[in-house]
């Protein structure tokens, strides 16, 4: 993130956790449930929470993190030499059962031009066995509604999907609103807890050689917003979020009512101005 987002903790704390199991929940998506003695503690409010995920590297025995305070964890992340630095990267908390201790993290699969695992997340999410240690730092939610929009719109493509299943979890049940959910495969589809006044569009992409996000974004060119009144969230590969938001802000959207992110930016494209 460029800034500190106003629902960002202000002094994010560390939690340990291990494996418990492992489970491919569609053909695009492994969960990993996880649990640790003070993972209970962590302060799930539920929407997009979402954290860093630590992981240790494939020739460590040991997990090593950094030691702060405050919120200045990246300093001490980065003066751990190169060789010993775990890995980090940011996700979404599909799931939290707080009285046992335990988060589902969903990992998106992809695969490179041979058939391969792409990214180092993922390849250890489909290689992980319990008790293989991790750690979360708390970061907050980013979903930020004001309380008087008159309708909610999230965007997202698989990456983006936790956080559209807890937004449709958290939000009132008399809320109004659509979601566009774009996935690679109709098997990704699932089964969601949205409001009744909330419609779901659901956006197959099938088309392996088709950039993630472009779908997703081509049924929002489609879409006008009801008024100036509601709220938007936009998400994944950085030009759905980025375009997104600029054609939500043509529509009339003020830009205080839309909360883009890039969680991603698909190789050999640029980044929209």
């Amino acid at each position: 993130m460029a800034k500190i987002h106003r629902l960002m903790p202000q002094r994010p704390r560390m939690f340990r956790a291990a494996v418990l199991r492992t489970e491919r929940v569609s053909p695009s998506v492994q969960r990993v449930t996880v649990s640790g003695p003070d993972l209970g503690e962590f302060p799930w409010q539920g929407y997009d929470h979402w954290f860093r995920l630590f992981l240790r590297l494939p020739h460590q025995r040991r997990l090593r993190l950094p030691e702060f305070s405050g919120s200045r964890w990246w300093q001490a992340y980065l003066a751990i030499p190169e060789d010993e630095r775990p890995h980090c990267s940011n996700y979404t908390v599909a799931g939290f059962r707080r009285e046992r201790a335990e988060m589902d993290i969903d990992f998106v699969v992809h695969h490179g031009p041979a058939g391969e695992l792409a990214g180092r997340a993922a390849a250890w999410a489909c290689g992980a066995r319990p008790g293989d240690p991790l750690a979360v730092l708390d970061q907050g939610v980013l979903f930020d509604c004001p309380p008087d929009a008159s309708e909610v719109l999230i965007v997202a493509d698989e990456t983006g999907l936790p956080a559209a299943t807890g937004i449709l979890r958290s939000l009132p049940r008399d809320a109004r609103g659509r979601l566009i959910q774009e996935v690679p495969t109709a098997d990704d589809r699932r089964a969601l807890d949205a409001p009744p006044g909330v419609t779901v569009t659901w956006v197959v992409r099938e088309d392996r050689g088709s950039v993630p996000g472009t779908a997703a974004l081509g049924e929002l060119l489609r879409h006008s917003p009801a008024d100036a009144g509601g709220y938007a969230f936009v998400v994944g590969e950085s030009t759905l979020a980025t375009e997104g938001r600029r054609h939500l802000r043509d529509a009339g959207l003020p830009r205080e009512r839309i909360t883009f992110s890039g969680f991603w930016r698909h190789e050999g494209r640029r980044l929209a101005a």
